[in-house]
């Protein structure tokens, strides 16, 4: 019966409902004390959160989108990709929250698909920003895409293991 209790209070939190006195002194003890602080400020109705991961979303895609006219400038191409593919990232934090999209990404089962992810976006922009280097910048680039692919199939279940398969049987060198 706490289960349950805990559970409904997690979901009135993550929905906007204010939880009771007691609950919100005990959380601000936890690890995720600014986390849980940012959330109960930034309260938004369903309706602002379906516009705000639209419009985040559709920004996204754009930019991605939009870098393809300067793919032969691997440094505008980079940077315009990379910053579609943090907005389309952000978009879900419309949906379910900060600190939920935080949790979710460091969950054991992906935390190192988020790491490479996280760490070939920050590769890409300082090859692209610092560097000034074209082939490094491609190279970061090809690296990010495949880091989102990963990360991506990292939601749906045994989608990893089934990639990691095909990927074996197709460049599979032994006949």
């Amino acid at each position: 019966m706490e289960k349950m209790s805990q559970a409904m209070e997690k979901m009135r939190m993550l929905v906007g409902i204010e939880v009771e006195e007691e609950q919100q002194h005990a959380d601000e003890e936890s690890p995720f004390a600014f986390m849980d602080d940012f959330n109960r400020n930034c309260t938004l109705s369903t309706k602002q959160r379906l516009y705000g991961f639209a419009i985040c979303l559709v920004a996204g895609l754009t930019c991605t989108l939009m870098s393809m006219l300067v793919f032969f400038n691997p440094i505008k191409f980079g940077v315009a990709f990379t910053f579609g593919n943090l907005l389309s990232l952000g978009s879900t934090g419309f949906l379910i929250g900060p600190k939920r999209q935080v949790n979710m990404m460091l969950d054991p089962v992906r935390i190192y698909a988020t790491a490479l992810y996280i760490a070939s976006i920050l590769l890409a922009l300082l090859c692209a920003l610092y560097v000034h280097n074209k082939l490094l910048t491609l190279v970061a680039i090809i690296l990010e895409f495949g880091a989102l692919i990963w990360y991506s199939m990292s939601y749906i279940p045994f989608a990893r293991a089934m990639i990691s398969k095909i990927m074996v049987a197709c460049f599979d060198t032994e006949f």
